[in-house]
């Protein structure tokens, strides 16, 4: 009689197991879709940049609400633009999509990011760019909010 009770109580048990799984997996949200862009895609919608950025400057969201926490963007500038002294509240992780872009850290020397270059900028820290003889496209997510300030020299 031991047995089959106990045999009773681990059916019962997989069978609640069994079913809050199944419960578990259909209350989850549903998978958002995933997303590709180029930087020459007909859809993107390119927006201002703060006034103190050079004209010609515009960004684009990729993905994200720019106004909470991570948030993917294209930064664009004209050929031969300097981009003046700023910072952000977020650290950047970037790459360069298109162009040659220098880029000066406070305290740091300066350096020149091509296509396909990877770069991490510290929250805070300030920096300033020059976009040399093609315009440049920079593709940054941001982990906090975006936005940028400006600092004086």
């Amino acid at each position: 009689m031991k047995t089959l009770f106990q045999s009773f109580k681990t059916k019962i048990l997989l069978l609640s197991l069994t079913f809050l799984a199944t419960v578990t997996l259909f209350a989850q949200e549903p998978f958002e879709d995933s997303v590709v862009i180029t930087k020459t895609d007909n859809n993107l919608q390119w927006g201002p940049c703060p006034e103190f950025m050079p004209a010609g400057c515009g960004i684009a969201v990729l993905h994200g609400d720019p106004g909470k926490k991570n948030a993917d963007i294209f930064f664009k500038v004209p050929a031969n633009t300097q981009i003046p002294n700023h910072k952000h509240t977020s650290a950047e992780r970037m790459v360069l999509v298109s162009g040659e872009l220098e880029v000066t850290y406070e305290g740091e020397d300066s350096q020149v990011l091509k296509e396909g270059t990877y770069a991490y900028g510290p929250a805070q820290k300030p920096h300033s760019a020059k976009c040399g003889d093609s315009p440049c496209v920079l593709f940054i997510a941001f982990e906090e909010p975006v936005d940028a300030f400006a600092v004086e020299e």
